[in-house]
């Protein structure tokens, strides 16, 4: 069965936010601002989207998370990938580049 389009939009977001924590741990608005600047100012992650995706995926063990200090010395939740959660950057990536590749077939049939 095909995935819902809100499933779809979930999934991406799971996996712009794990692919940001690939890298370092981060806090909310450092994961919005790699994702911005990653894609050049085309994408953006809203707060109200963000913060239920991150308890979400903390409950599923994909990422962890510990109060921390920004560079701006204000106190703020630091995200980290957990070894559930690089596995599951490798399963979504493979998974979005089977996607694309057959989107990309379709539209050179179109």
């Amino acid at each position: 069965m095909a995935k819902s389009k809100n499933d779809l939009l979930q999934g991406t977001l799971t996996l712009l936010v794990l692919q940001a924590l690939s890298r370092e741990p981060l806090h909310g608005y450092g994961i919005t601002l790699f994702v911005e600047r990653a894609s050049e100012d085309l994408l953006r992650v809203e707060e109200g989207s963000l913060y239920p995706a991150l308890h979400r995926m903390e409950e599923d063990g994909l990422v962890k998370a510990e109060w921390g200090t920004t560079e701006f010395n204000r106190r703020a939740r630091f995200y980290a990938l957990t070894a559930a959660g690089r596995k599951q950057l490798a399963a979504e990536k493979e998974s979005w580049r089977r996607l694309t590749s057959g989107v990309g077939k379709v539209l050179r049939f179109a």
